[in-house]
């Protein structure tokens, strides 16, 4: 079994994690130097326009699509959508982790009160549970 099996490659689907675009994703479309790669949305699917990127400011994902080095935007999107890499992206775990934690940032002070009160409801229905099966 390999040691690493996510690579900095082109076609390399990733998540940027600092500056402007940070929670979005991106592909790596060409490799400038040991440090620095070319990512690309494409723009109407991530919205992330196409620069050069520190590879300390992404987390590469196992998702991975077959196009070339410094390819079109067009090649990248139509890649994109015949491996429906997006959708198997939205399915993964981390990325329902990431959606998930986003849906408690922009909870309201009432939402957040609801949801203790509905957790409160369920520890005491499972401690009356577990108290009369002794």
């Amino acid at each position: 079994m390999p040691m690493f099996t996510r690579f900095v490659q082109a076609g390399r689907l990733a998540l940027i994690t600092f500056g402007p675009c940070a929670g979005k994703m991106c592909t790596i479309v060409d490799i400038v130097n040991q440090k620095n790669v070319v990512v690309d949305g494409p723009e109407s699917v991530t919205g992330v326009k196409r620069h050069m990127m520190p590879v300390k400011r992404l987390s590469l994902t196992d998702f991975r699509i077959v196009v070339r080095r410094g390819c079109r935007e067009k090649t990248l999107k139509k890649a994109l959508a015949k491996d429906e890499t997006m959708k198997k992206w939205s399915e993964s775990a981390w990325a329902k982790k990431l959606s998930s934690k986003e849906n408690r940032q922009n909870m309201t002070d009432f939402e957040r009160f609801k949801l203790m009160v509905a957790r409160k409801k369920r520890s005491q229905a499972v401690k009356k549970v577990l108290k009369t099966k002794k």
